[in-house]
């Protein structure tokens, strides 16, 4: 077991890995209005270069978690995001903050293959684990709404890039002195999965956990990229104080991010299948009625869409825990974020000029739809049984 700072800074690695990635969404207006857009919607594909490195970049990531070292990998993935963060606040135009946000998304794609197998590691509980941090993580999502709405109003939209990119920096040096070097890489170690599965059903898992990632990353993407602009929109003329929304959708992240301890929880107890199900088909009505609320009914809609979008997360990590030895997690993780975060990060270079032709009406609406493949999806699932319970195959 990791002692309990490593494990803290673990958790504050995954706040600060997707904080890192909503700053620009949460502060686009601001920065197409400095940059001569008559729209924020023209300037959001620019972003996309940062979600595309974060699931490509996945790949290499684990792949050098396995074989090189997690605990080196988490030291690059601090000063990396450091640095990317202080370059897009020094962006003097489009093409250089695009260029930036790319660095970033390439430094954020370290944190989900190595830094969550890192944390699971010995972890008696992993459901438990996953939850809190699920709950970290999406915390960051809340501390990136409010905060960027703050520096952004009273400091400027380069100091919401340059604030977060000297923090990084700090915790990146805390780490180095905090977290103890391994003695050896992950693939010589001896690990194990949890639940012992068939070749043919891990390959079976494996395929469902990635489409049901996609599916599900597009669901994360478009949400918590465009309620920044969606929550502007529908509370036209209640709440117009760009600080206020930031606190708003930041209490919509924070409460929301509450269902991943609880599913965390649940996951300990019961099968992935009932559960993952449950969450997806949930969704599709919750979604429906966001596509059409308005003011503070749209909010309360807003907040039922997280908690389930949040709910979801745990599932994949999951999986991983149950069904893959952890001398190949971070590899299998890489693997599988590489093809859905690749996917689901068209969501971003598409949310722009989706919103401007169908508005938000249309496009939740299709995101209820996103949701029904997820659930078609977890269907497929294999059953489930304890791997010491598991007879072991003839040699």
């Amino acid at each position: 077991m990791h002692p309990r700072r490593a494990i803290l800074l673990l958790n504050v690695a995954h706040a600060v890995d997707h904080m890192a990635l909503l700053i620009f969404a949460a502060a686009v207006a601001r920065i197409a209005s400095d940059f001569g857009f008559a729209r924020w919607e023209d300037l959001m594909p620019f972003g996309v270069g940062a979600f595309v490195m974060f699931g490509l970049g996945s790949l290499p990531a684990g792949r050098l978690g396995d074989l090189w070292g997690r605990r080196a990998m988490m030291v690059v993935f601090f000063f990396g995001i450091g640095v990317s963060l202080l370059l897009a606040a020094l962006a003097q135009g489009p093409w250089q903050l695009a260029a930036a946000l790319t660095l970033v998304g390439s430094f954020a794609a370290i944190y989900h293959p190595v830094g969550i197998p890192m944390l699971l590691q010995g972890a008696a509980r992993p459901g438990a684990v996953i939850g809190v941090n699920g709950l970290a993580g999406n915390l960051g999502i809340a501390v990136s709404a409010v905060l960027t709405g703050a520096l952004v109003q009273w400091a400027g939209w380069r100091a919401a890039f340059a604030v977060p990119g000297l923090a990084c920096l700090a915790l990146g040096v805390l780490f180095v002195r905090v977290v103890p070097r391994e003695t050896e890489p992950p693939v010589r170690r001896k690990g194990g999965a949890t639940v012992a599965l068939s070749r043919a059903d891990v390959a079976r898992a494996l395929v469902v956990m990635t489409v049901a990632s996609a599916t599900g990353g597009i669901l994360f993407n478009l949400t918590t990229n465009g309620n920044p602009q969606l929550l502007s929109e529908r509370l036209a003329g209640v709440m117009d104080d760009p600080a206020t929304l930031g606190l708003l959708l930041a209490g919509v992240y924070a409460v929301a991010s509450l269902a991943q301890v609880v599913v965390g929880r649940l996951i300990d107890r019961f099968a992935l299948r009932p559960l993952y199900l449950g969450v997806a088909l949930l969704q599709v009505p919750v979604l429906s009625a966001a596509s059409q609320a308005q003011g503070w009914w749209l909010y309360a809609a807003l907040l039922g869409t997280m908690i389930l979008v949040f709910g979801a997360i745990p599932f994949t990590d999951a999986m991983i825990a149950r069904y893959v030895d952890d001398r190949m997690r971070s590899r299998v993780a890489g693997l599988r974020l590489a093809v859905s975060l690749g996917i689901s990060s068209l969501a971003v270079w598409l949310l722009g000029p989706l919103v401007k032709r169908m508005g938000f009406d249309s496009v939740l609406l299709l995101l209820a739809g996103v949701a029904l493949c997820t659930a078609f999806t977890v269907l497929w699932l294999p059953r489930e049984r304890p791997a010491a319970a598991a007879v072991q195959p003839a040699h």
